[in-house]
C-alpha cells in the first residue's frame, strides 16, 4: 500500500515545475500557520561525543582518544546552561552519541564513576539538574529509546527528538552511509519514534537528504512520519536537513544536494504531511539570501539558534545572528517569533503532553498561541508596557485588510475572521489597532469618558468555587485573608459617602453568601436608595440575579421587575468570564452557563434594564473562545440593544487559585490585551459604541495605549477597588477626575465625565438616579 502511494506521489510531483510546487506549498503554509516563523533560543549541551555508530558523514562522534573526557560533568553541564540562561535562552538542547557504553570501555568506566550504568540514566540526572537549577527547558536527542526510557526521561524533558533520516534499508548496507551504524536501521528508528508517540512525548524528527537516497525514498520516509503522527499526534516538527560534506569523513567527496533539491523536498514535505505540522530547515546550512527561498517552499520554523554555543553537529556552519535571521525572515513577508523547546500546539495543551511539573512551567510562560511572553508584562502588575509592533507588511496583511474592511462596514465577522485579527502580530497588530482607532473616532469622536463611582463589595463569602477568583473566601472561615459581610447600614453609609464625594454611581457586587436569598438583594437596594436617593445603582451580576430568582422560585422577568422597582438602575456584565461552556467547565463549572448568562441579560433588557458586557480572558482560553464570546455579545445586542459598553478584563493571575495550582496561564500578553480592545471595537461595530479600558488591569500606560487602539472609556474612578487587589493587582484603588483628564490627554483625547448611561454630567453635579 505504501509502495503504491510512493509511486503515485512521485509521479504526481516530479512533473510539476518547482516554482508551481513551492507556490502551492507556501499557500498551504500561510493558510494554516500564518506569517509567523518560529525559532528556539537555545544552548547546546554535548553531553558526550562518543557513539557506537560510525555514520560516514558525521563529525560529531569521536573516539575516546580524541576527547578529553567521555562525558561532561554535572558542573560543566550546569555552567553551560547558566551561560545560556544569562543570554536569554529558554532551551537546553542535549545532543549525544548513541549508547557509547555498548562500544567503549572508557564510557562504561566513566559512567560507573558517575554512579550510572547507562548514558540515558546519567542524562536523566543532568537534565533534572538543569530543569531544577535554571529556567531552561531540556530537549533531549539521545538516540534510540524504548518505553522504559521515555518513562524515565519524560518528567525532565519538555520534548525529545530522533532524526529518522531515511527509511531506505539499502543505505545501511556495505558501502552505504549508515554501514556499521546499528542504531540507524530504519525499523529501529521508526519503532523509537512510535514509542515516543505512545509515551505522549512532543517529538522532533526529520530527513537527512543528499546521502544517496532517491526522491521516492524521501517520499516514503515522509509518509512514514505522517502516518505515525496521524496515529499519535506527537511530532512537533519535521526537519528537512541537507547533507553537508565534511573534511575528515568518508563522504568528504560526496556531492551535496543542490538548493533546488532541498527546496523540492521541503515543498513535497509540506504537501504530504498534515498541514498543521511544522517544517524546519537549519538556517546555518544555507546562505542568508537563500533563507527566503526555504520559507517560500514551506518552512515555518528555523529550529534552535544559540547565542552562546556552536552547532556541535555542524561546527563549520555558525548560527546566523538573530538580527540577520529576523531580517531575512521579514524580507520573505514573514515575522520571526521565539518559541519554547516544546512547540506551540503542544504548549497550548500541556496537560496531555507534559509531565505535571513541566506543564506548569510551560503554561506560565506562554500566551494563548503557546508562544512565550518575552516582554514579561502582566495585567495588574504595574509593569512597563512593551511595543507590540515591529517589522513590515507580512503575507497576512492583505487578508487582514479585507477582514477590517468588512468590520468597518458593520458586517458580522466569522469566527475564523476574528481569530485572524487576534493572531495579528508585529506590523499587522498595528494595522488592527489603527483601524479600531479609526472606527472609534468615527463612532464616538475623541471624548474619553469616565464615571465617578464607588465599588461596594458587600461580602467576599461565596458558595461558588470559581477557580480564577481570589476575592471569594468560600466560607465564613478566613482563608486568603479575612472573610466579611457588610450589614445594610454599612452599605447605606458607603453609598451616602459616595454621593458626598461626588459619585453618580455605586457598583454593588458580592459573593453568593450561603445566607443570601432573593430578599437580600432587594434589601440591599432599599438600603442604598434610602441612604442615597440620587445615586445610580449599578448592581448584581447575572449569577446574583439568578440566585435571587431561584431562591424565591420566581421567573427571571418577575424578579428583575422587583429589583428595578426597588431601585436597580443597570446591571454590570460580570460573571460572563468567557461565554463558551468549553471554558466555563474548567474555570467555573458550578456557575451559570453561557446561555443562562445571556438569558438573564436578554430578560433584563426586555424589562427596561440596560447593562454592560465583559470578558475575562487570558487563563485557559484561546482565540476561538474569545471569538465565540464576542459574537454572542454582538448577536444579543442586535436583538435587544441593551448593552451600553463592552469591558475587556485581562486575567490578573498572581493570587488566582488556578494559577497558584499551576492550572492557568499568567494572563494575556500585552499584545493580546491591547488587541482585545481593538478586535472588540471592530467585531461589535456599529452595535456597541463604547469600549472600556480598565486602568486597574492595564495600568495607566496600558489604558492610554488602549485608548489609542479602539477604546473610548476609562470606566469608573472606583474609590474602593477590592477584587483586582485581592488577585494581586497593584495599579491602585482610585483614579480621580484629574488623573482621568491626564490619561485622556496622553491619548490625544479630552476627558468627559459621564453617567452610567453615557449622558454628560458636569463635574461635581448630581445626576438623576436613573441616568
Amino acid at each position: 500500500m505504501v509502495g503504491s502511494e510512493v509511486a503515485a506521489l512521485a509521479a504526481t510531483f516530479d512533473p510539476i515545475p518547482l516554482d508551481v510546487l513551492t507556490a502551492e506549498a507556501e499557500a498551504l503554509t500561510l493558510k494554516v500557520h500564518g506569517p509567523l516563523v518560529t525559532y528556539s533560543r537555545k544552548v547546546f549541551i554535548p553531553l558526550t561525543k562518543l557513539c557506537r555508530d560510525v555514520c560516514h558523514y558525521c563529525t560529531f562522534a569521536h573516539t575516546p582518544r580524541t576527547v578529553a573526557s567521555a562525558y561532561l560533568t554535572k558542573d560543566e553541564v550546569i555552567e553551560i546552561a547558566r551561560a545560556g540562561e544569562a543570554a536569554g535562552c529558554r532551551e537546553a538542547l542535549f545532543t549525544l552519541g548513541d549508547q557509547p557504553e555498548a562500544r567503549y570501555a572508557v564510557a562504561r568506566d566513566a559512567l560507573a564513576a558517575l554512579g550510572h550504568a547507562t548514558t540515558l540514566s546519567y542524562l536523566q540526572e543532568v537534565a533534572a539538574a538543569v530543569l531544577a537549577e535554571t529556567g531552561l527547558l531540556p530537549h533531549l536527542n539521545p538516540g534510540l529509546m524504548g518505553d522504559a526510557d521515555y518513562a524515565v526521561l519524560r518528567p525532565v524533558a519538555a520534548s525529545m527528538g530522533l532524526m529518522l533520516e531515511t527509511t531506505a534499508d539499502r543505505l545501511s548496507e556495505k558501502g552505504g552511509p549508515h554501514f556499521g551504524s546499528p542504531d540507524k536501521a530504519p525499523a529501529h528508528r521508526l519503532a523509537a519514534i512510535e514509542a515516543a508517540g505512545e509515551a505522549r512525548v512532543p517529538f522532533t524528527t526529520g530527513l537527512l537528504i543528499g546521502i544517496g537516497e532517491t526522491r521516492a525514498e524521501r517520499i516514503a520516509a515522509l509518509i512514514a512520519i505522517r502516518d505515525l503522527h496521524r496515529r499519535y499526534g506527537h511530532i512537533q516538527e519535521v526537519i528537512i536537513q541537507n547533507f553537508r560534506a565534511k573534511p575528515g569523513t568518508k563522504m568528504v567527496d560526496h556531492p551535496e544536494p543542490s538548493l533546488d533539491e532541498h527546496v523540492w523536498t521541503i515543498a513535497v514535505a509540506r504537501l504530504i504531511l498534515d498541514p498543521a505540522m511544522t517544517i524546519q530547515a537549519p538556517p546555518n546550512l544555507h546562505q542568508p539570501e537563500e533563507l527566503g527561498i526555504l520559507l517560500r517552499a514551506g518552512v515555518n520554523d528555523w529550529g534552535g539558534v544559540s547565542p552562546v554555543t556552536p552547532d556541535h553537529v555542524n561546527p563549520e556552519s555558525p548560527w546566523p545572528h538573530l538580527d540577520a535571521l529576523t531580517e531575512a525572515t521579514a524580507k520573505a513577508g514573514r515575522l520571526l517569533r521565539e518559541r519554547l523547546a516544546v512547540a506551540p500546539v503542544f504548549a497550548r495543551d500541556p496537560e496531555r503532553w507534559l509531565d505535571p511539573t513541566l506543564a506548569t512551567i510551560v503554561r506560565r510562560q506562554v500566551d494563548a498561541r503557546g508562544l512565550p511572553i518575552v516582554d514579561q508584562w502582566h495585567a495588574g502588575t504595574g509593569d512597563s508596557i512593551p511595543a507590540i509592533t515591529d517589522g513590515g507588511a507580512t503575507k497576512r496583511t492583505s487578508q487582514l485588510d479585507d477582514v477590517i474592511a468588512r468590520a468597518r462596514a458593520g458586517e458580522r465577522l466569522s469566527i475564523p475572521d476574528i481569530v485572524s485579527l487576534f493572531e495579528a502580530d508585529g506590523h499587522d497588530a498595528g494595522i488592527v489597532a489603527d483601524a479600531a482607532d479609526d472606527v472609534r473616532r468615527a463612532a464616538v469622536g475623541d471624548d474619553v469618558t469616565y464615571v465617578v463611582n464607588r465599588n461596594i463589595n458587600y461580602t467576599n463569602i461565596c458558595l461558588y468555587k470559581c477557580s480564577f477568583c481570589a476575592f471569594s473566601k468560600g466560607s465564613t472561615r478566613a482563608e486568603r485573608g479575612p472573610a466579611y459581610r457588610l450589614d445594610l447600614d454599612e452599605v447605606g453609609r458607603r453609598a451616602a459617602e459616595a454621593v458626598e464625594r461626588g459619585a453618580t454611581e455605586v457598583c454593588l457586587q458580592g459573593g453568593i453568601h450561603p445566607a443570601y436569598d432573593g430578599h437580600t438583594y432587594l434589601d440591599v437596594l432599599r438600603a442604598v436608595r434610602e441612604a442615597a436617593p440620587s445615586i445610580h445603582i449599578h448592581a448584581f451580576s447575572p449569577l446574583e440575579v439568578t440566585h435571587g430568582a431561584t431562591t424565591l422560585s420566581l421567573p427571571l422577568e418577575d424578579y428583575l421587575g422587583q429589583l428595578r422597582r426597588a431601585g436597580l438602575s443597570t446591571l454590570p456584565g460580570t460573571a460572563a468570564e468567557i461565554l463558551d461552556d468549553e471554558i466555563r467547565a474548567i474555570i467555573c463549572p458550578d456557575k451559570v452557563s453561557a446561555s443562562e448568562w445571556l438569558e438573564v441579560m436578554r430578560t433584563a433588557h426586555r424589562v427596561g434594564l440596560r447593562s454592560t458586557a465583559t470578558i475575562m480572558f487570558g487563563h485557559v482560553d484561546g482565540y476561538v473562545n474569545w471569538a465565540r464570546h464576542l459574537l454572542a455579545i454582538r448577536d444579543l445586542q442586535e436583538d435587544t440593544g441593551g448593552f451600553t459598553e463592552f469591558v475587556p478584563l485581562p486575567f490578573v493571575h498572581m493570587e488566582a487559585p488556578m494559577w497558584r495550582k499551576g492550572q492557568a496561564r499568567a494572563g494575556p500578553s500585552f499584545r493580546e490585551a491591547l488587541l482585545m480592545h481593538s478586535v472588540a471595537r471592530l467585531v461589535l461595530h456599529p452595535l456597541i459604541s463604547n469600549i472600556q479600558a480598565s486602568w486597574v488591569k492595564l495600568g495607566h500606560d496600558g489604558a492610554v495605549a488602549a485608548l489609542r487602539a479602539g477604546a473610548n472609556d476609562l470606566g469608573g474612578t472606583l474609590m474602593d477597588e477590592s477584587i483586582t487587589r485581592a488577585a494581586g493587582g497593584r495599579n491602585g484603588q482610585l483614579c480621580d477626575p484629574a488623573q482621568m483628564a491626564q490619561l485622556a490627554a496622553q491619548a490625544g483625547g479630552v476627558a468627559r465625565q459621564r453617567t452610567t448611561l453615557y449622558r454628560s454630567v458636569a463635574p461635581g453635579s448630581v445626576a438623576p438616579a436613573g441616568a
